[in-house]
């Protein structure tokens, strides 16, 4: 296993992490959800006798059982490992109910101390309107010098600018969790300007959720030979200079070995090949039927036609080959419960879309090929 620095917390941690996420569970005859704690021993015994130290679960998680499970899991080896869990924001009213949460954690999971404490998935709006005014880093700080918490984290999902807004006001932050991988680069520029600041950065969704595990013909693509898709997806997130773990929700024994063994070789990816990796897949997107970069310059579309979500979902067919994903893709985003998606159908051609479309795409017509295409899959 590979080990790298950990921001300026002065921890190394192992290039693979185990997020705890999907643990094995069943439901007993009452309707009780509970983990598969002889299954969830065996692999993370095995991932920490293959190198993994660093180990992540939230309050919530597996029907709020994870924390339970993994606290017996890594009981025989807790001063050998870090433990990572999260605070649900949306629970958190005052400074006293982030304590409350703490503290209910540390119950859950059997131990004095956690490891990196997260402000959960937080957002600018989060940040700005609760964590801030709330005192929260400031009662984070305190409950550091309890030693209950060693390092203070936050979990992310918004904007890279949003993201570089946390970064510069979190005064007290020393890691963020972020999504980063091959189908979404938005946080790239970021994960380098959080590591030149000093935090240490872990990323979720290496393999895109599972999306990059299927075979396709990405590797040859991308001019790296025959590698599986899901190794070369792990790789290049770790081929990231500014990435210092990966997580990945390993649901076998199998699955650690295979993961670990990536997160073993001395250079899963150099920072040339990474950098090849990157350019070659800009040039894939450049060079294929439709270039969109997502940029939602397009929308709001009069009539409700989600753009950008229609050519993402092509894109996974056109250029990564990815093509059982972009069905279910385009399915979901057609029967969506709450909105059905508007399509192609329902464009009276005002051309708003064409008028602020950087690329300059055709999109009134793009949108009917992408759309015929998805249909035929």
């Amino acid at each position: 296993m590979q080990y790298r620095k950990f921001g300026n917390t002065g921890a190394e941690i192992s290039a693979l992490g185990f997020g705890c996420m999907r643990l094995p569970e069943y439901q007993s005859e009452d309707g009780t959800w509970h983990v598969d704690q002889d299954i969830t021993n065996a692999m993370l015994t095995r991932a920490y006798e293959l190198g993994v130290n660093y180990f992540d679960t939230a309050y919530l998680y597996c029907h709020e059982n994870s924390e339970v499970a993994i606290g017996k899991a890594l009981a025989p080896i807790r001063d050998k490992v870090y433990i990572s869990t999260k605070c649900p924001m949306d629970r958190v009213q005052s400074a006293e109910d982030y304590e409350r949460i703490l503290n209910h954690s540390l119950e859950k999971l059997g131990t004095d101390h956690i490891d990196f404490y997260h402000f959960w998935a937080i957002n600018q709006k989060v940040f700005d309107e609760k964590i801030v005014p709330l005192g929260l880093m400031e009662k984070a700080l305190e409950l550091k010098k309890q030693g209950k918490i060693r390092h203070i984290s936050f979990s992310f999902h918004d904007t890279p600018e949003a993201l570089k807004h946390i970064i510069d006001n979190g005064y007290a932050l020393e890691t963020v969790l972020l999504q980063y991988n091959l189908l979404d680069r938005t946080n790239e520029e970021m994960i380098r300007y959080a590591a030149e600041k000093g935090l240490g950065v872990v990323v979720m969704g290496p393999v895109g959720g599972g999306r990059l595990a299927a075979p396709t013909e990405l590797s040859q693509k991308l001019g790296s030979g025959d590698l599986p898709t899901y190794e070369l997806a792990l790789r290049f997130v770790l081929g990231n200079p500014g990435v210092c773990c990966a997580l990945s929700g390993m649901q076998s024994v199998e699955m650690v070995e295979q993961n670990t063994a990536i997160a073993s070789l001395e250079a899963p990816m150099t920072e040339e090949q990474w950098k090849k990796v990157g350019n070659a897949l800009e040039d894939l997107k450049k060079f294929s039927q439709l270039y969109c970069t997502g940029c939602g310059y397009c929308q709001p579309c009069p009539k409700g036609i989600k753009i950008p979500e229609i050519f993402k979902a092509y894109t996974y067919h056109n250029v990564y080959g990815l093509h059982d994903l972009a069905k279910r893709t385009y399915d979901r985003y057609l029967h969506n419960e709450k909105q059905p998606g508007a399509t192609s159908h329902d464009c009276v051609g005002c051309g708003y879309c064409e008028k602020k479309c950087p690329q300059h795409l055709q999109v009134r017509e793009l949108l009917k090929m992408a759309e015929t295409t998805l249909e035929a899959l």
